[in-house]
């Protein structure tokens, strides 16, 4: 039986490579993002499986209108993907608490009020994702604002798991332990060595094994990086 899901926070990347796994896997993806024409253009290339939603997900009353038009075009979410990040890249002397707070109420209360909009589908179970990073593990010198939001949304993830396992719905971190490839990669980066980025269709990969794993072995947090041979 098809699944609808969401990802909140669609670029080119990791985003686009998670919308092209789960409608290959038999999905049909709502997706998020701010950029109407991205989204669009996106969307045509993806078929009748994709809808394309532009949102601000730190407007509360906006994500709400978001997900209605999902399930209005494929029916009840049986998968979010909490994507979405923003942030000033500032140390503490540079940062103002309105950029802070920016961080937080992308990453953070984001993801807070798309989760509320999927549990409220979830009542035969479902699956919740959330895209981490090095960053919330090891706070970033010179990113206050991001490494602050990424360990807000590592805490949310660990106490959704816990509340909502017992109910059939699987929660889990991914961090994203190094930089991922990126189709401007070449031009912004033209020295760096493509074995040290991580292969955004391999993720998706992974993304998707977390939907299909049985709830007697659900993996909480799951760590993601290129291999380097120091290691």
């Amino acid at each position: 039986m098809s699944q609808t899901a969401v990802i909140a926070g669609v670029g080119p990347g990791l985003g686009e490579s998670l919308a092209r796994k789960f409608i290959d896997e038999g999905c049909q993806v709502g997706l998020f993002a701010r950029s109407t024409g991205y989204l669009d253009e996106l969307s045509a290339e993806l078929g009748e499986q994709a809808i394309g939603v532009p949102t601000d997900i730190t407007d509360e009353e906006r994500v709400a209108e978001a997900f209605d038009e999902v399930r209005d075009a494929f029916g009840a979410v049986d998968i979010l993907v909490n994507h979405a990040s923003g942030a000033a890249w500032k140390g503490v002397r540079d940062i103002s608490p309105d950029e802070f707070e920016q961080a937080w109420r992308v990453s953070g209360q984001g993801a807070l009020v798309c989760s509320q909009q999927a549990v409220a589908d979830m009542d035969d179970g479902g699956t919740i994702i959330f895209t981490g990073a090095t960053s919330a593990v090891r706070g970033r010198d010179g990113a206050l604002g991001f490494s602050a939001a990424k360990f807000a949304v590592r805490g949310m993830a660990e106490s959704m798991a816990r509340e909502l396992g017992p109910e059939g719905i699987h929660v889990a971190h991914v961090v994203i332990d190094g930089q991922i490839s990126t189709p401007t990669m070449g031009r912004q980066q033209p020295n760096r060595d493509e074995d040290s980025l991580l292969d955004p269709d391999e993720i998706a990969e992974s993304y998707w094994h977390l939907v299909e794993q049985d709830k007697t072995s659900w993996t909480l947090e799951l760590d993601l990086r290129p291999y380097i041979e120091e290691f």
